[in-house]
């Protein structure tokens, strides 16, 4: 995954680069992350998708306060590729004591490897683990496996002169007379148009009604990954996916897009040849990693919480009351200090006087005197003359100044937005 991580780290070092962000800016990088995903064998549809939305997005949305655009398309980014990969929420399969999982999937996927990976992190997590070897076909396969299941501390029950079948059937009662509560069953790697050993494993499906059956993929195959997940969902109950070889496939990005377009769930990626190199598929911490993004990660989070609760339009045009105002502050109060905000942006921030003043005390300041003010007040701020300022420094714990000084940035905030609003208009072309 190094060429995709490394392609994308340039997609975000360009928009760093950038001295504005507008229409042209952005097309020009979306078709530079358009190659990059290309390269990295995401299908052209998928890749298509996610640079139209992340154009729509970046264009369209209004720009959260205190941030810009330039962090908007970054945002933009980092949810579209979360979202073509699997959304939010990782899949964590509901493995409990007694279970047993099932592992399918082509020959040369990694099957016996990844079987000891997940005997050893189940153990690590309190199981007592058996692998049974249900590969009669590979030579080797048993004496693999068993040096597997020794080097993690797993029992390991397996025979070469019965069929697979016999040897679950057996395997099942021995393991559980050891006291095994987690029995992982390695299969034949088999073809998805043979027809004979995929009987077998829906014979398998039915003798052991395993309560988890995992495809293991090989993600070099890339795009192709997705015609395999589909060819085995249609003739076992897949439940989650693992891919392997996650760590050296060039082509992983399109494996795993290729994958969550058929709604799959990919439960565990392999990220090495070591027994302990298996871990959780996290969407959120996979693209995070990829596009290098360290505290950007916690600005993404920052900005979806700061939610306008004046009308888009009306703030834009800086038609906006002190009613209003407060909510913004208080958003913007969620945020954090002003200055710890900025510094979670990848770029230098060239930010306003007006702006900079409104700093964490006086944002505690201003919503206090505020919440001293009558809601014709707060509606209408140009009635409020000296006696209601005396009234309402009185009832904050403030002064008169501090009053004055709120109005006064209250209009200037409205003037501000106003000129953004044009400038906005001129540069987007959204007239």
């Amino acid at each position: 995954m190094e060429e995709l991580k490394k392609g994308l780290l340039k997609i975000v070092s360009l928009v760093r680069r950038e001295a504005v962000i507008d229409r042209t800016t952005v097309k020009r990088i979306l078709r530079e992350l358009e190659r990059e995903l290309l390269k990295a064998d995401v299908s052209p549809q998928i890749v298509l998708e996610l640079s139209k939305k992340v154009e729509e997005r970046t264009l369209d949305e209004d720009v959260p306060p205190g941030f810009s655009r330039r962090e908007l398309l970054l945002k933009n980014l980092y949810e579209e590729l979360v979202r073509i990969l699997g959304g939010e929420s990782r899949y964590i399969p509901n493995v409990k004591k007694g279970d047993v999982i099932l592992l399918v999937g082509l020959q040369g996927s990694g099957k016996t490897t990844t079987a000891a990976k997940l005997a050893n992190y189940y153990k690590k997590h309190g199981f007592k683990v058996g692998l049974i070897c249900a590969d009669n076909y590979r030579p080797g396969a048993l004496e693999q496996l068993m040096q597997l299941a020794a080097a993690v501390g797993a029992e390991f029950y397996g025979r070469k002169d019965v069929p697979p079948v016999k040897v679950v059937e057996e395997g099942l009662t021995v393991l559980r007379n050891k006291g095994v509560n987690l029995v992982i069953v390695d299969t034949a790697g088999r073809h998805k148009d043979e027809k004979a050993l995929l009987d077998e494993v829906r014979e398998l499906v039915k003798i052991l009604n395993p309560n988890e059956v995992m495809l293991v993929l090989d993600a070099t195959v890339g795009k192709a990954a997705g015609v395999q997940a589909e060819a085995f969902h249609k003739v076992v109950p897949i439940g989650s996916i693992i891919l392997t070889k996650m760590d050296g496939a060039a082509r992983g990005g399109g494996a795993l897009a290729a994958v969550t377009r058929t709604r799959a769930k990919i439960a565990f990626v392999g990220v090495g040849e070591k027994l302990d190199e298996l871990e959780y598929f996290d969407p959120s911490a996979f693209v995070s990693r990829l596009l290098g993004m360290g505290d950007l990660k916690t600005l993404v989070e920052r900005m979806r919480e700061a939610q306008l609760v004046a009308q888009p339009d009306a703030l834009l045009r800086g038609k906006f009351t002190l009613l209003e105002f407060r909510q913004q502050l208080e958003e913007l109060r969620k945020l954090g200090p002003l200055k710890k905000v900025l510094e979670l942006l990848p770029s230098s921030y060239q930010i306003t006087p007006e702006l900079e003043k409104i700093g964490s005390e006086n944002i505690k300041k201003w919503i206090s005197i505020m919440n001293s003010m009558t809601r014709e007040e707060l509606l209408k701020p140009e009635i409020i003359d000296r006696s209601r300022m005396l009234r309402i420094a009185k009832g904050s714990g403030t002064t008169v100044k501090d009053v004055r000084d709120l109005l006064t940035s209250y209009r200037k905030a409205q003037k501000l937005l106003k000129q953004m609003s044009r400038s906005r208009r001129m540069r987007f072309g959204l007239t």
